[in-house]
């Protein structure tokens, strides 16, 4: 490629100018921008201190250099720091001549032994996917694509969440409340069955919370000395945010407090009306629950395996769907036990603290950080505990490379939290643990909360997609050819293309609001657009065939190349470079705003040069070649995005 020509070039230049020895980084090039003649703009700046010269004259003289020692440069100019250089007309159709049939044209081949290892995913077995997983989902796996058409060995991983409080909050609304219904029984897939019992679990603990505040403030008028902390209780019961177990305990204890510093009368009558010992909370009952799942209840662990089995097949829908694989699924349930191994091993080296109460925790203070619970005192482990074994799992089986985790910006101090951890056990590795910061998605409507029932269900939101492209396709016109299963393939295709394209072209550390019906417009900076454009390529090159017009090698000396041509090829060469850029910073948002240029660029191409008519031979080859390159291109860029590219529209 021209860019690693130039680089070798320049810093041979500057050696014999100047005596200044360069690394190929500080040779800074871009593309020149469209106000300036030129193809490539190298930064002259960094050269000036030992030219002792001003950067006009430094990057003349580098000019001169380049243009006697380079047989692929005419002729350059300069605009004060900047050396802009025009590269011949022979180089461009040298390099069409090379690629255009390539059809991995800028993937690489693996080169690494150690693999790159990318979670993603992850989701919780108490409820279904929805909008914010599809984000996850789509980052992962088009993360995995763009790494491995990098040249890594990519394992895609997911981590089921399938244990712990939110599990037993389901489990035990189901067993209460659910009289046996199952998804056969009620029509639901078996995802949305359990996410049903999650919402009603969330409603019966609040309404339970609040019928013991009820009661607590019919006593306030006898005794305000404990009003403020009722007022606590109700100002968390009326909020939106979900009401934690910690804080409901740590509010009841101090209540219990002040209520033991009152008469005993009142301290009776209070306790008495609370009726706490005879009416456990659902919170505890919760918590009772898993800590009989960790103990191996046979009543609960076969409760636990039915409805998680039920999960399971919703789950497998979804994916297959949306089109996201996994090359190894990890299950909590069999990674903590693990790390609890290591949180007893980090006791007894001493980096981890057992207190007097059982639990056991980390000081890391000294890191900038706070205390971290690594073990709850009845022996029961959180989430840091899986995630330390599940770490330790991976590194063993992969030794990789790099352990990226896909998971939103909320988690950002649970991970940096998650490589001290693993650093004060010793285990120098978990400096390779790279935590994908996503922002949340947002709609117009508003947040999401999976424990009020307000998420956009993913099936839903799919089908809403497909939809939707069904009615834009019928009303622009772009089925009228097609059989009823081919329209359904085409739907499914622009619906898909759609939302995979919204999602992934928004920089991923970046909040979105998506939009359904903006994501399916068949202009602008949209999935549809990009996939209509190489539907139109590729009608033009059915319709070249029908007419006899094969495509060949052009010869260098004797075809013109306009602008139009000339900046067509010059994206279509920045490829290559893009891949690694969108590689080096784990953003699908790169190749997703590529794709998009590209694809606009081909559309001026084709509405100021004629392709089929031309009747110079050598030109229509020229564009024919173009158009299939291009085409070949724009179905790769999308390749990574998990997008699917329609043969015609």
């Amino acid at each position: 490629m021209i860019e690693q020509l130039l680089t070798e070039k320049v810093t041979e230049a500057v050696k014999n100018l100047y005596q200044l020895q360069t690394i190929p980084t500080q040779v800074q090039l871009q593309n020149t921008r469209k106000e300036f003649e030129g193809d490539v703009t190298l930064v002259v700046f960094p050269f000036t201190k030992q030219s002792h010269k001003s950067p006009e004259a430094t990057a003349s003289e580098i000019g001169d250099y380049l243009l006697s020692g380079m047989a692929e440069i005419e002729k350059y100019n300069v605009i004060k720091g900047f050396l802009n250089l025009t590269v011949k007309k022979e180089y461009w159709i040298s390099f069409l001549n090379d690629y255009y049939l390539k059809e991995e044209f800028g993937f690489q081949k693996s080169g690494s032994s150690r693999p790159v290892v990318v979670e993603y995913s992850s989701p919780n077995t108490n409820k279904p996917l929805h909008l914010g997983h599809i984000r996850n989902n789509l980052l992962g796996f088009s993360l995995s694509r763009i790494l491995q058409a990098g040249g890594k060995n990519v394992v895609k991983v997911n981590l089921v969440n399938d244990r712990g409080i939110h599990i037993c909050k389901s489990m035990l609304a189901w067993q209460r409340w659910g009289n046996g219904e199952t998804p056969e029984s009620s029509g639901l897939k078996g995802d949305h069955l359990v996410g049903k019992y999650y919402v009603l679990y969330s409603k019966k603990e609040k309404a339970q919370l609040q019928k013991m505040l009820n009661n607590w403030f019919r006593l306030q008028e006898e005794h305000n000395s404990i009003q403020k902390s009722l007022n606590n209780y109700k100002l968390i019961l009326n909020s939106s945010e979900y009401i934690s177990v910690d804080t409901i305990k740590k509010l009841w204890r101090e209540i219990n407090e002040q209520v033991n510093n009152i008469d005993p009368n009142f301290r009776r009558k209070f306790k008495d009306r609370l009726k706490y010992q005879s009416n456990k909370l659902l919170m505890d009952q919760a918590q009772d629950m898993l800590f009989k799942w960790e103990l191996g209840d046979v009543e609960v662990i076969n409760l636990w395996k039915m409805m998680n089995g039920w999960v399971y097949d919703g789950f497998a829908v979804t994916y297959k769907t949306l089109g996201i694989e996994f090359d190894k699924t990890y299950y909590e349930s069999q990674t903590y036990l693990l790390g609890k191994e290591l949180v007893e091993k980090g006791v007894q080296q001493g980096v981890y603290t057992r207190r007097a109460d059982g639990s056991v925790w980390i000081d890391l203070s000294a890191e900038g950080m706070d205390e971290k619970l690594l073990l709850r005192s009845d022996g029961t482990s959180v989430y840091m505990t899986q995630d330390m074994g599940t770490a330790m799992q991976r590194y063993e089986e992969y030794n990789p490379e790099q352990l990226i985790y896909v998971v939103g910006n909320e988690q950002e101090y649970h991970f940096n939290v998650l490589k001290v951890v693993l650093k004060h056990l010793g285990c120098a590795w978990s400096d390779s643990i790279y935590h994908l910061s996503y922002g949340m998605v947002e709609l117009p409507a508003g947040k999401m909360k999976s424990r009020e029932g307000t998420v956009v269900d993913a099936d839903d939101l799919m089908q809403e997609m497909f939809d939707t492209a069904e009615s834009m396709a019928r009303e622009l016109g772009k089925i009228e050819s097609f059989d009823d299963e081919e329209a359904r393939n085409l739907y499914r295709t622009i619906g898909l293309g759609a939302l995979k394209y919204f999602m992934l072209k928004v920089d991923p550390k970046k909040n979105m609001l998506f939009n359904p019906a903006e994501s399916v417009d068949f202009n602008g900076n949209t999935g549809p657009f990009i996939q209509y454009t190489y539907a139109r390529i590729k009608s033009v090159m059915r319709k070249a065939s029908e007419a006899g017009f094969g495509s060949s090698v052009l010869p260098l000396s004797t075809v013109e190349l306009l602008k139009e041509e000339k900046e067509l090829l010059k994206k279509l060469h920045d490829f290559p470079a893009v891949l690694i850029q969108a590689a080096d910073m784990h953003s699908p948002a790169v190749i997703a705003n590529y794709a998009f240029e590209l694809a606009s660029e081909y559309n001026r191409f084709y509405h100021e040069l004629t392709i089929l008519k031309e009747e110079n031979l050598s030109s229509r080859s020229l564009r024919l070649n173009l158009s299939q390159f291009t085409a070949s291109v724009l179905a790769n860029a999308l390749w990574l995005l998990g997008i699917e590219v329609p043969e015609r529209m």
